[in-house]
C-alpha cells in the first residue's frame, strides 16, 4: 500500500513519456502524468496512447493522471484509458466543479483528486469533497486567479486566494479526507520564493504541493518536514504524557493539555515516526 504522506506532486506531459523514468527517480511522493494543460489539443490522443504504451511495458509502476477536464471530448476516452490501467492510482479531475463530475469519474474505481481552480468549484467544495471516492483536494491556484480576473503577485489577489484555501482546508478536514495539495509555484528559478510559499502552505494545514519541475521537490519536502528541535519536543512531551498518564501535566515550565499533545503528535506523524 503506498504511504497517505504526500508532500509533492510532480507533473510530467504525457507527450514526452521518456520523461516519466526521470521524474520517478526524483523523488516526489506522486507524479502526476499530465493529459490536460501540457498537451496540444492535437496531440491528445497521441499523448494518451504513449501513456498507455508506458503502463503496459512498465507494469510495476504506480501514477496519477490528470485526465481532460468534464468539458472536453478528450474526457471519457482519458478515464476509459485510466480505468483499464492498475499502475493508473488515481486521477486528478481538473477544473472539478461538481458532485456529478465527480461521481461519474469515480465510475472508474479509481480515487479521485478533484483540483478545485474556478469559482463554482470552490463555492461547490462541500459536496464535491463529500462525494465517495475523493482521496483528497487540490486547489488550482493559477487558474482559479485567472477565472476571477486576479491581478498575480499583489497582496489583493492573495486575500482572495487564501480565502479559497480556507475553504478547502475547512472542507477537506470536516470530511475526513486526506490533507489537501496546495498549488502550483510557477517560479522554478526562484528557490526563495519556492521555499516561502512551502513554508506558508505547511503552515495553513495543507498536507503537500503540486510542483512542475523536479528541483522544486527537494525544496518542498525539506518545508514539509518539521525542524529537527521540533520532532526532539515533541518526542519529549509525548512520552512524558505516557509516563504521567495525565490529562494535563507540567512539561520543561509549561502547561500541557490536550491539544499541545495533540500538535505533538502531528509533529511526529509529519516526521514519519509511529506515534
Amino acid at each position: 500500500m503506498m504511504q497517505t504522506v504526500v508532500r509533492s506532486t510532480l507533473f510530467v506531459p504525457a507527450s514526452r513519456h521518456e520523461r516519466i523514468p526521470k521524474a520517478l527517480a526524483s523523488g516526489a511522493d506522486r507524479v502526476i502524468v499530465d493529459l490536460e494543460d501540457a498537451v496540444e489539443h492535437l496531440a491528445k490522443h497521441s499523448a494518451r496512447e504513449a501513456l498507455c504504451d508506458f503502463l503496459g511495458t512498465h507494469p510495476d509502476v504506480r501514477l496519477w493522471v490528470r485526465v481532460n477536464d468534464a468539458s472536453t471530448d478528450w474526457h471519457d476516452d482519458d478515464l476509459k484509458a485510466c480505468r483499464n490501467h492498475p499502475g493508473v492510482v488515481a486521477i486528478m479531475l481538473p477544473k472539478a466543479e461538481s458532485l456529478a463530475q465527480v461521481r461519474h469519474a469515480a465510475q472508474t474505481g479509481k480515487e479521485i483528486v478533484p483540483l478545485l481552480e474556478t469559482a463554482a468549484g470552490i463555492l461547490n467544495a462541500a459536496e464535491i469533497a463529500a462525494t465517495p471516492g475523493v482521496q483528497r483536494l487540490a486547489f488550482g491556484s493559477l487558474d482559479y486567479g485567472l477565472d476571477l480576473g486576479l491581478t498575480p503577485n499583489t497582496e489583493a489577489a492573495s486575500i482572495v486566494l487564501d480565502h479559497a484555501r480556507i475553504e478547502i482546508l475547512l472542507r477537506s478536514k470536516a470530511m475526513g479526507l486526506l490533507p489537501p495539495l496546495d498549488g502550483v509555484f510557477p517560479g522554478v528559478k526562484d528557490t526563495e520564493g519556492m521555499q516561502e510559499a512551502a513554508y506558508r502552505a505547511r503552515d495553513m494545514g495543507f498536507g503537500g504541493m503540486l510542483c512542475i519541475h523536479p528541483t522544486q521537490v527537494d525544496i518542498i519536502h525539506q518545508a514539509f518536514v518539521p525542524p529537527a528541535e521540533e520532532v526532539a519536543w515533541a518526542r519529549r512531551v509525548v512520552i512524558a504524557h505516557r509516563e504521567s498518564g495525565a490529562g494535563t501535566f507540567m512539561f520543561e515550565g509549561t502547561m500541557v493539555d490536550a491539544p499541545v499533545i495533540g500538535h505533538a503528535r502531528q509533529l511526529l506523524e509529519r516526521a514519519g515516526e509511529q506515534v
